[in-house]
């Protein structure tokens, strides 16, 4: 008797548990959608592989049966998916009022729980300012010789070789230009290769989160463990034998630290470093890739961005001369056309997750305080009521827009409030490198490669050309 009222009293929490689940409490109207199972909610479907140019499936597949504000469950957490542009847009304006900037802890333990994109208010605007002499105006003027030294040397390097392999070549030329800017890593002392940590860490990022060994979620955690471990043994080092005169982005970072009454620890000056240095070659030499394969594809576009850098050269009174600031603010296809295409089909950005801190109202729904709201990029970039024919490269698309940052319809670089502060070193780097390509060298395609999207996320695989040098 007793064994049968246990076994009725776990059944009937078990469907209470399953009825609060699939219908969560709201003082409103939730957007349509389905919480998926207790727990796991719909994370498995979310984790699929996409391997085609186009919205991932679970993203596609819900807009057509809910619309394009969804409700779902990832990782445990209650998810508003928003592929909105009005209300994206929105999300994103409303920072600090409405949302705050929100990671599952999936993310927070693979980036650090001190990394900038958790950090809110004082905080997050004392680490971007401090970025910002990185990466700003002033500290991107003095970098670009450097930036364009970097590319030619690497250029004449791969034109040596019978081919290269682009996206490991290209993430190679920037992680090591980024890495001596933040840290004055030179990989050919080092006895430990800090890349290799990263590389290990990005192949399991966006992966289903079990942390088991053998699991590539286990290798990006591993991965991540050993590359702090070198960043931290580097700082440890620096504070013992501080440098005279300040080189390079630790440098200005134990300042900070040493300062009296400062508010910088070392947890979060090394999770920032950890995520500068993923941020700045893995996204750009993604874009970078598909770009020279967008060229490779079409004649037209590569003959009119190769007129506009040999324009340059032309204009010069010494042709070998390097570039200069004017010359590079003068790119201006590359930049209004070329590099916002190339950004909205490259969808580097495959998510921006925020959380809400009141209970909001848009439109008829209302999204519950503490519920995440997911942006979807992707969705924004290839909806074919703004983008005609969203999945073909036309950089034509862009000649009457002004959109170069953020816009209800464009956000490869973030929005509102957490635009992303690497966004000009990003341009600088792909302007630079594509006016020396295009200017010293022709290239054949030797292996097309594939795209593998894992949510959003692109990764152009075993892409190699062969490199020419011109003659002039």
């Amino acid at each position: 008797m007793w064994a049968l009222f246990i076994w009725v009293s776990l059944l009937l929490i078990s469907i209470t548990h399953w009825v609060y689940w699939k219908n969560p409490k709201c003082r409103g109207k939730l957007p349509p959608g389905s919480m998926g199972f207790p727990l796991l909610g719909e994370t498995i479907q979310f984790f699929k592989p996409n391997t085609t140019s186009d919205i991932p499936p679970f993203i596609k597949e819900r807009v057509k049966k809910y619309g394009p504000i969804f409700k779902t469950n990832l990782v445990g957490r209650p998810v508003i998916v928003s592929t909105d542009p009005d209300m994206s847009y929105f999300v994103f304006q409303q920072e600090g009022r409405c949302f705050q900037s929100w990671y599952p802890d999936t993310f927070t333990n693979i980036f650090g729980r001190k990394n900038v994109g958790s950090l809110h208010g004082f905080m997050y605007k004392y680490l971007k300012s401090m970025v910002l002499t990185l990466f700003g105006y002033d500290g991107l003027k003095k970098m670009l010789p450097q930036v364009e030294l970097t590319a030619n040397n690497r250029l004449e390097l791969w034109s040596n070789h019978e081919s290269v392999e682009l996206k490991d070549s290209t993430a190679s030329m920037i992680f090591d230009l980024t890495a001596k800017k933040l840290i004055s890593h030179d990989p050919d002392k080092s006895s430990e290769n800090l890349r290799a940590n990263f590389v290990a860490f990005i192949q399991g990022l966006i992966s289903f989160p079990f942390n088991i060994p053998g699991t590539a979620y286990h290798k990006c955690l591993k991965g991540r463990e050993n590359a702090m471990k070198m960043l931290r043994n580097m700082l440890q080092e620096r504070r013992k034998k501080p440098r005279k005169i300040p080189s390079d982005f630790f440098d200005y970072v134990i300042e900070e630290i040493q300062k009296e009454g400062t508010i910088l620890t070392e947890e979060i000056a090394l999770d920032l470093m950890f995520v500068l240095l993923f941020a700045s070659f893995e996204t750009t030499s993604l874009a970078l890739t598909l770009a020279i394969k967008f060229l490779s594809d079409d004649p037209e576009v590569l003959k009119r961005l190769t007129e506009e850098h040999e324009m340059i050269l032309r204009n010069r009174e010494n042709v070998d001369s390097g570039l200069t600031w004017e010359e590079y603010k003068s790119m201006t296809y590359t930049f209004q056309q070329f590099i916002n295409e190339t950004a909205r089909l490259a969808n580097i950005v495959p998510a921006i997750f925020r959380k809400a801190l009141i209970d909001i109202k848009y439109k008829d729904y209302t999204i519950p305080a503490g519920w995440a709201v997911m942006v979807c990029p992707p969705a924004v970039h290839l909806n074919p009521k703004k983008y005609e024919d969203p999945l073909v490269f036309n950089p034509s698309r862009w000649e009457e827009s002004n959109a170069n940052n953020a816009s209800k319809h464009f956000m490869a670089f973030g929005g509102g409030m957490r635009f992303c502060v690497g966004t000009d070193f990003t341009k600088l780097q792909m302007a630079v490198f594509l006016h020396s390509l295009v200017t010293k060298y022709r290239w054949e395609e030797i292996k097309g490669g594939n795209i593998v999207r894992t949510p959003g996320l692109q990764f152009p695989n075993g892409y190699h050309v062969r490199l020419h040098r011109k003659i002039h």
